[in-house]
């Protein structure tokens, strides 16, 4: 996916893996990689016909709720979303979302 900021550049944003398979009482992980800086990374879930929610928003520190865990490398270029014992209210849709800032 790439998505433009208000001056025109492009960040690409990708996603692993494609598609997460839990298994109750397992732990996942899901990868958002970024092609360039950027100044925040949002995690959110869907739920099949719902709206998004949204898991976290970090600029530069892990967050946890919960079963759920969310770390960020600014100097990497990624986060990671942690699924702790996986519960069958987990199967949804989940999606990162990035925000470049020009001034980075």
């Amino acid at each position: 996916m790439l998505m433009k900021d208000g001056v025109g550049a492009q960040v690409k944003v990708e996603q692993s893996p494609g598609v997460l398979i839990l298994q109750e009482g397992s732990n996942s992980s899901l990868m958002c990689n970024y092609s360039t800086s950027v100044s925040s990374v949002q995690w959110f879930q869907q739920n099949p016909g719902g709206p998004l929610i949204a898991l976290f928003y970090m600029t530069s520190k892990p967050q946890e709720k919960g079963r759920l865990k969310s770390t960020i490398s600014t100097k990497d270029r990624y986060s990671h979303l942690y699924i702790r014992d996986s519960q069958p209210g987990d199967s949804a849709t989940y999606f990162c979302a990035v925000e470049h800032s020009a001034l980075l």
